[in-house]
């Protein structure tokens, strides 16, 4: 069986994207990705590279005319999450394939997701539960589920319940909590009531991220990492880890969110990963030396910001890091 995957981005978020791919090439015998670029640069760079099980589809190929009348109402990060629903509409119907997953590009695999797919047997949709950890529990204003990790087959429930959430994220799609919408996440959270052959991902090693780490503690055992369930003690072989808010400074600093990360976190997941997009980056600019594939931006202060500071290291939160230091370089 091939496992079908899809994923968007533009060119500041190319190394992760280019990461993502590498990834499941290592750990993924049988897949194949479809990359929607978002702008010409990451097309132009994607066409170059030439990835032998990847197929880049343009915006000029992808986007059909509802999409374009939606496009100027909605900000750049808006518009993606627009148009998620609408990628794996697209594979569907124009690519050979019976079954597809969306993968947002700053996961990044460490072993193979067969479990994943094997949970969802005959079922016809899967979904990835946040899992939050109690202290950040957002489940209101951001749902139950994630759009990191969503499985449609090409079967009746699968396209119904496809097509529908497409329908509402062009009617609706906003970075803002509003009449029990956010985005095109709060959508799934009735998707086992409303729709037929629902099944929710039950692997503990699907779908870490900084909002769910504190729950586990990790290790490496032959090149594979383990995580143990503090609270059970069932333990599990990591799958992906989803690096949200991953932020590059131009001050040579980054950013890893505002939730407590331990070092065990840090030391196992972001120090290789920050490292490898550095390499891709410099990989990409030898093709490109405008493009800025990790998006880094200018660290901005305000008035906020030393009492931003004292808050974050009083609570543990304080995730900036000099990147140097932080790779040990």
């Amino acid at each position: 069986m091939t496992y079908n995957f899809c994923t968007l981005f533009d060119s500041n978020y190319l190394s992760r994207g280019i990461a993502l791919y590498r990834s499941l090439e290592k750990h993924c015998k049988n897949f194949h990705l479809y990359i929607f670029a978002f702008d010409i640069k990451s097309y132009n760079i994607l066409k170059i590279l030439n990835l032998p099980k990847a197929t880049v589809v343009s915006l000029s190929e992808f986007e059909d005319e509802k999409l374009l009348q939606v496009k100027p109402t909605r900000s750049i990060a808006e518009y993606c999450w627009t148009s998620t629903s609408s990628t794996i509409l697209y594979v569907l119907e124009n690519f050979n394939v019976d079954n597809c997953t969306y993968v947002d590009a700053d996961v990044f695999f460490y072993s193979s997701p067969e479990p994943i797919f094997q949970e969802l047997d005959d079922k016809s949709i899967l979904i990835t539960e946040h899992r939050y950890s109690p202290q950040y529990n957002k489940e209101l204003k951001a749902g139950k589920y994630c759009v990191q990790f969503v499985t449609f087959k090409k079967d009746e429930n699968g396209l119904k319940a496809l097509r529908w959430w497409r329908d509402r994220c062009l009617e609706w799609c906003y970075a803002r909590y509003e009449d029990g919408k956010f985005g095109d996440q709060l959508y799934l959270d009735d998707w086992t009531e409303r729709f037929q052959g629902v099944h929710v991902m039950q692997h503990l090693g699907g779908g870490l991220a900084a909002w769910n780490v504190q729950q586990y503690d990790f290790k490496i055992v032959d090149e594979k990492i383990f995580g143990k369930e503090i609270s059970t003690g069932k333990e599990f072989e990591v799958i992906f880890y989803h690096f949200h808010y991953l932020k590059f400074f131009s001050d040579g600093k980054v950013e890893l969110g505002r939730r407590t990360l331990s070092k065990q976190v840090l030391n196992i997941f972001y120090q290789d990963y920050i490292k490898l997009l550095d390499n891709i980056s410099s990989e990409i600019k030898k093709y490109d030396s405008s493009i800025d594939p990790n998006g880094t931006t200018i660290r901005k202060f305000n008035w906020k910001t030393p009492l931003l500071y004292i808050y974050r290291k009083i609570f543990g939160v304080y995730n900036i890091f000099d990147k140097s230091k932080l790779l040990g370089s």
